[in-house]
């Protein structure tokens, strides 16, 4: 017995980690998270910092950055602080993006689980109804759509939401067809359920993980979309927003770049966080990835 080597301890088994941790290791989206949280906390903080309207003229034109104290990223064309107008620029931008979005799903999610659920007759109506909006390229449609129904905030809102939804039918319809034929879904159909608590207790919840990271690129569309609106002049006339600011200074680019420059590299580190946010996502939530960690 001397001689017979110790039977060696069993490997301990590798922890799993959770969909937080395996996003917080995701340096790209912790890096999209904090800049999120800083054009969020940039919103909130606009009404404090700088009460009075964007629009007000508070110095003379054109203005360099880091000048004067009392506008230190400079003043437009007609005297307008910068800073202000970024500050409350984020606002709208946060607003439309996030609203249209969740308008969005909440036309394309039904849509997708009643087309992929019936099949059929059904499926093949709501996928030709959905190929009508996708024949029209999305930014004619919303341009179109805002010249209707009169630039505002609410019209933008609308015409985003309108252009947005298809892709999330099309999602939900491709995740629900491959649900429908699983055995608790069969099980559900045996014991009465109806179609409608199917959906809701034994599919759509299944479905959560894709749709919440096609959210999270949806936001950083629609911030393009609103950004180009605003640029062309069919953005709300009562509101400040980035796209506006990039529009108003590009006639004077050569003469004062920052009017253009610093909301153009807001709205690009914006939509930047939020893809990276959405690979994180799509990283966490994903069962295949969080298996090859």
């Amino acid at each position: 017995m001397s001689g017979a080597l110790p039977l060696s301890a069993p490997a301990p088994a590798r922890r799993r980690r959770g969909p937080l941790a395996a996003f917080l290791r995701h340096p790209g989206a912790v890096f999209g998270l904090v800049i999120l949280a800083v054009v969020i906390a940039a919103a909130l903080l606009a009404p404090v910092l700088y009460p009075t309207s964007p629009w007000r003229m508070v110095q003379r034109p054109f203005v360099p950055p880091f000048t004067l104290e009392r506008v230190p990223l400079g003043t437009d064309a007609l005297g307008r602080d910068i800073a202000a107008g970024l500050m409350h620029g984020a606002g709208v931008s946060l607003i439309v993006g996030l609203v249209s979005t969740l308008a969005a799903l909440l036309i394309g999610v039904p849509l997708g689980a009643l087309a992929g659920y019936l099949g059929g007759r059904v499926d093949d109506a709501l996928m030709r109804f959905t190929e009508l909006f996708q024949t029209v390229p999305s930014f004619a449609l919303a341009i179109v759509l805002v010249a209707i129904l009169q630039p505002s905030l609410s019209s933008m809102i609308l015409a985003i939401a309108l252009v947005s939804w298809p892709p999330v039918t099309r999602l939900v319809r491709g995740e629900v067809l491959s649900l429908r034929s699983r055995e608790y879904v069969q099980a559900a159909i045996v014991t009465g359920q109806t179609t409608f608590t199917i959906l809701r207790r034994e599919v759509l919840p299944n479905t959560l993980s894709p749709i919440v990271v096609l959210a999270s690129l949806m936001v950083a569309t629609a911030i393009l979309l609103e950004s180009s609106l605003s640029f062309l002049g069919l953005g709300d006339p009562n509101r400040m927003s980035w796209g506006f600011m990039v529009g108003a200074g590009r006639t004077v680019i050569r003469q004062a770049w920052w009017i253009t420059a610093f909301p153009g590299v807001l709205i690009l580190l914006t939509v930047l966080a939020l893809n990276l946010i959405g690979e994180g996502l799509n990283d966490a939530l994903n069962p295949r990835m969080s298996r090859e960690r």
